[in-house]
């Protein structure tokens, strides 16, 4: 701290380097804080169970919650064409059989001709670990499930989970774990699907899938063990909001520069193992849907 002692015939002077060094200091300081969390309202909205329970928000975090009564959604203010979008999230604990907790990209209208992003997490009988299901839509069919076993417990504390969507790639990450990548092959692959044409809403959201989501539908929501409660924070979005999708294909866009167009040898490395060893469905290699003659085009690239 700076002092000096005054008088009547002795004014206090503080020297000018003494001011020049505090006001580096202050710079330094200043410019080493991290940026102020974004709070819900700045970008998203409640779309349903606002009743004040089942959708809680707090600033930059909320809850949503699932009982037998109702669940909750929200969704993002703004539409986009490109991004690197993300949400931190805290799964709900415990037995969560039936669950399904989502956050994803979706076009509207909400019709058979929608583009969809989808990263849900599937509930499980208390023990069993919960499942990440992704599904990538395009003009309407979907049916592109992969399904892979997290290599930790998602309930435990918040993980953030990421969806990298630019002209050139689709890339799903588990903090900085990819574990889904599509790649943009339209331009030299005739009928390759890719999510291009349409903006999308970021949407997140818990409710009942008990007629799908455990053992093939056979394990049931049990509301005995509700209510069910997911966290949310990270509001922040990084994203091209645009009516039209031209202007967010820019090479301008940090999203689209040359170090996101593919992924790095080492996300390379990581997204193998992660189909090695934690994948444990991919649609792909289901010889019972598919033959050599009728599966998807995209898997000959994957």
């Amino acid at each position: 701290m700076l002092a000096c002692k005054a008088s009547p015939s002795r004014p206090c002077v503080v020297p000018l380097v003494c001011l020049l060094v505090v006001a580096a200091a202050v710079v330094v300081v200043a410019a080493s804080a991290p940026p102020a969390e974004a709070a819900f309202d700045d970008n998203y909205v409640a779309q349903w169970g606002r009743d004040g329970y089942h959708l809680v928000v707090r600033g930059t975090e909320a809850n949503v919650t699932m009982d037998q009564s109702s669940g909750a959604g929200f969704r993002s203010k703004s539409t986009y064409g490109s991004g690197f979008f993300h949400m931190r999230m805290k799964l709900p604990s415990g037995y969560t059989a039936g669950v399904v907790t989502t956050f994803y990209l979706i076009s509207q209208p909400e019709d058979g001709s929608r583009d969809e992003v989808d990263l849900e997490f599937l509930g499980d009988k208390a023990g069993v670990p919960i499942t990440l299901q992704t599904n990538v839509f395009v003009d309407g069919r979907g049916d592109r499930e992969q399904r892979t076993r997290l290599w930790f417990d998602p309930a435990a504390d918040f993980h953030d989970y990421k969806i990298l969507w630019n002209p050139y790639q689709l890339v799903m990450f588990v903090d900085d774990t990819p574990v889904r990548v599509l790649r943009n092959l339209t331009g030299a692959v005739p009928g390759y699907p890719f999510p291009g044409k349409q903006t999308m809403l970021i949407r997140a959201s818990v409710w009942d899938g008990s007629d799908w989501a455990t053992d093939g539908g056979r394990t049931k929501v049990d509301w005995s063990r509700g209510p069910f409660t997911a966290g949310y924070r990270g509001f922040d979005v990084d994203g091209c909001a645009n009516n039209g999708s031209d202007a967010c294909q820019s090479p301008d866009l940090w999203w689209n520069a040359a170090e996101y167009r593919n992924i790095t040898a080492e996300q390379r490395a990581a997204y193998e193992d992660v189909k090695r060893s934690y994948m444990n469905y991919d649609y792909c290699a289901d010889k019972a849907r598919f033959n050599s003659t009728t599966v998807p085009i995209e898997c000959n690239y994957a």
